[in-house]
């Protein structure tokens, strides 16, 4: 891999930082003209923090978050070609301050400095058939919106939710309420339903890759997650906390085959400033979204 790679990383790793993708910042304007008082202003003043950020490419949020790759590459690519590239450019990025430093050991409490550290930043590769291409998608996940994330095994007792989808629909709709204001909201939140404790929180973060009002292929699932849009903006939260209609932008869940004796409920919140972008590369040509 050549310098022309590590600075396509660098891009990538600059406009998931500091520039909204388009369907989030569509889904935040609809939201804005939907409200009124000081819901609306508090998005208004979102969307404006956010266009300043694209301007001077400065983060749109301090806190840059974890920096999670997922690589679908073709075979004759090397993954650890890759990842050094990705590497650099996010320690240059760092440098740059388009993210912030965020990498910490946990037992000494050193930060890296860099963001390079780990398991940071976190790499999901899939090989795909396909002659000399690479599509890389890149989410930045924020402390506070991370601590808000939450997982069930159910049945719940507290919450009188079963194994069923209205237990399902009990968690989701508490993880909601729970988080208030706290996840930065509005926010969006990824759901897995299923798996075993690592992969239901997989599935989770999965489901946040897609995009702002993409329907959900499971017809089921895609009528839940409009119902259950609609529920938890009635209950008046609103952008930061401060009431309003908005509450999430949207709802996305996904499935996955569990043990008999296990039934997770995996919720990972998405803070507003919803900072995803991709890149594809085939040949010379490279196309960001």
């Amino acid at each position: 891999m050549d310098e022309k790679l590590n600075q396509r990383f660098l891009e990538l790793v600059r406009l998931a930082a500091c520039e909204l993708a388009p369907d989030v910042e569509h889904a935040l304007a609809a939201a804005r003209d939907a409200e009124e008082g000081r819901a609306r202003s508090t998005l208004d003043w979102m969307l404006k923090n956010a266009a300043e950020g694209g301007h001077n490419s400065l983060p749109i949020c301090q806190d840059t978050g974890t920096l999670i790759f997922y690589v679908d590459h073709s075979p004759d690519i090397l993954t650890a070609e890759i990842e050094r590239a990705a590497c650099e450019a996010v320690a240059e990025a760092t440098r740059r301050s388009y993210l912030r430093p965020n990498a910490v050991d946990p037992i000494s409490g050193k930060n890296s400095g860099d963001n390079i550290g780990r398991g940071s930043p976190y790499f999901h590769f899939n090989q795909t058939v396909g002659h000399e291409q690479l599509r890389v998608r890149l989410m930045l996940k924020g402390g506070g919106s991370e601590n808000c994330g939450i997982q069930y095994s159910l049945p719940d007792g507290s919450l009188h939710a079963g194994r069923d989808l209205q237990g399902v629909k009990r968690c989701i709709l508490d993880s909601a309420f729970r988080a208030q204001g706290f996840g930065c909201a509005p926010g969006t939140l990824g759901v897995g339903v299923g798996g075993d404790r690592g992969s239901s929180y997989i599935e989770s973060k999965e489901q946040l890759f897609r995009s702002q009002g993409e329907p959900n292929p499971d017809k089921e699932l895609d009528a839940l997650e409009r119902e259950l849009t609609e529920k938890i903006n009635s209950l008046g939260i609103g952008p930061m906390g401060f009431g309003g209609k908005t509450t999430v932008l949207g709802v996305k869940i996904g499935l996955r085959h569990r043990l008999p004796a296990c039934y997770f409920v995996t919720i990972s919140y998405m803070c507003w400033a919803y900072r995803r972008r991709s890149m594809t590369i085939k040949g010379d040509e490279v196309v960001y979204a």
